[in-house]
């Protein structure tokens, strides 16, 4: 493509060079330019990228882009401007000719239940005949191929890629999780969606943006960007009445709104809900009337997602019964409230439970799913927000009979350190501290265990629980992997529980 054709629509920008230069691709790691590419300069939060334009045009690049002109190299085409993300993402669009135009994007934010309302809706929309693709936490897929999905919501040249690679093969829409951290790095910032979803808001991500506000902050962008990026098309923000930042996201934003909830006054609603072992059954009110509709997903909080699922959906032109269709068809999202068959016969949930909000949903939704004892295995992910360990620590010891604390993706941090800071919270819950093996059978209610070898925890929970216990290990999900320093260990929560030997750890 030529280098002009690259740069419109691009605002605010000097060429030094050649707008007839042909580029032949488009990236951002200097490590994977090659001849005739364009190299653009981003900075980090461990690396600036304007260190390594010297390097990409050794490497043949045709073109860099940057803000420092200091930094840019004395030969070849540079392009200077104010905001280097800002330019990469418009960059992308163009270099693969708007790939968004030819599919209806639907993005999906919040704290929690991003995945599983895309899953929903993805299921909704193959009932109606569509050939719908997700770009989310679990994967990245379209019309039967998996991709592995390194981060929630890719950089703006990998997304506008695998959007093209969509386009290409019939994708009629595109459901995107939109993290907070791409969201404030304006990944997404060229994409006209089409509908915008806000699922709930607590607290995550701080190690980050610092502050809640923040948070929202970023967040928010979604529903700010809405009218400027799409106006043509009509979008509709879809938007959690029942969250307290609902109404706040209502005000941002100058699009229809389509409100979701249990409350009266939302447009698309639910009431008579009742969640079993069998899933969940709800009399859905909308503005096009009420149907009963059934969900085999565990977990009461699940009709949020539900209800966020069906409000997209409606937006998009789907009735009453393709919503119900598409509920009823979904039976599982893979880590999240995942039951693992295992040789001890226990009933064990999987779930991605990593905030202290979303590890007390799924606590509460399976607390009256027994009459016996809630066991959870969990951990907090090392190099990260610390202030949730706590938190999670006092929320797992007030809503489970037993838990036991171990290790999630510890990274560079000493687990042990991490495990301290989880124990002050369960301390603090009431809950008191015994060893491994236990002699007291069944265990008290109110105790914890601490085992820093997650494989071991899991056996430890597995082994503890009786007929009637619910076994929850929270933390990693889908995860098929653990962090431990540098390295990256093959490690699956639902593997480990299913090889449990019935005989203990």
């Amino acid at each position: 493509m030529k280098l002009g054709k690259m740069l419109e629509g691009l605002d605010d920008y000097e060429l030094l060079g050649d707008p007839d230069q042909e580029v032949q691709g488009l990236v951002y790691d200097s490590r994977k330019v090659e001849p005739g590419f364009m190299f653009v300069a981003l900075r980090g939060t461990r690396f600036d990228g304007h260190d390594f334009l010297q390097s990409a045009v050794q490497m043949g690049a045709v073109a860099v882009v940057g803000e420092s002109l200091e930094k840019m190299p004395d030969v070849g085409t540079r392009i200077l401007v104010p905001d280097s993300r800002r330019a990469l993402s418009k960059l992308a669009a163009n270099f693969y000719q708007k790939p968004f135009e030819a599919m209806k994007l639907i993005g999906i934010t919040g704290t929690n239940g991003k995945t599983t309302t895309s899953y929903i809706l993805e299921s909704i929309l193959k009932v109606r005949g569509a050939n719908p693709g997700i770009i989310g936490t679990i994967s990245y897929h379209y019309s039967e191929k998996i991709f592995p999905a390194p981060v929630t919501t890719p950089e703006s040249v990998d997304l506008m890629r695998f959007l093209r690679e969509m386009a290409n093969a019939g994708v009629t829409h595109a459901i995107m999780e939109v993290s907070s951290h791409a969201l404030d790095q304006k990944r997404t910032i060229d994409c006209p969606f089409r509908v915008a979803v806000f699922t709930n808001f607590s607290r995550d991500h701080l190690d980050y943006h610092k502050s809640m506000e923040a948070y929202f902050n970023a967040k928010s962008n979604l529903f700010r960007c809405l009218e400027k990026v799409n106006p043509a098309r009509d979008p509709v923000a879809v938007i959690n009445l029942d969250d307290p930042r609902g109404e706040q996201l209502i005000s941002l934003t100058g699009v229809r709104k389509l409100t979701y909830g249990l409350g009266t006054e939302c447009h698309v609603r639910a009431d008579n809900v009742s969640a079993s072992k069998q899933g969940i059954k709800a009399r859905l009110i909308t503005p096009a009337g009420t149907k009963m509709i059934h969900s085999p997903l565990l977990g009461y909080h699940n009709i949020y997602n539900i209800l966020a699922a069906a409000a997209a959906a409606f937006s998009l032109g789907a009735d009453l019964d393709a919503v119900a269709r598409g509920v009823e068809s979904l039976t599982v999202v893979p880590g999240r409230l995942e039951i693992v068959q295992n040789l001890q016969g226990a009933m064990v949930v999987v779930d991605y439970a990593h905030t202290p909000d979303a590890l007390l949903k799924v606590l509460q939704s399976l607390r009256p799913l027994t009459g016996a004892r809630v066991i959870t295995v969990f951990g907090c992910g090392g190099d990260r927000d610390k202030g949730k360990r706590y938190e999670m620590g006092r929320v797992a010891g007030e809503h489970s009979d037993l838990v036991v604390v171990t290790s999630d993706n510890p990274r560079s941090e000493d687990p042990a350190s991490i495990i301290a800071e989880i124990e002050k919270g369960t301390r603090d819950s009431g809950s008191k501290k015994v060893s491994w093996p236990v002699e007291d059978s069944p265990l008290a209610r109110g105790s914890y265990l601490v085992e820093v070898d997650r494989r071991k925890a899991i056996r430890m929970a597995i082994s503890i629980a009786e007929n009637e216990d619910i076994v929850l290990i929270a933390g990693k999900g889908h995860e098929d992997y653990q962090i431990i320093g540098n390295k990256r260990v093959h490690f699956d929560d639902r593997e480990e529980a299913a090889m449990a030997p019935s005989g203990g750890v």
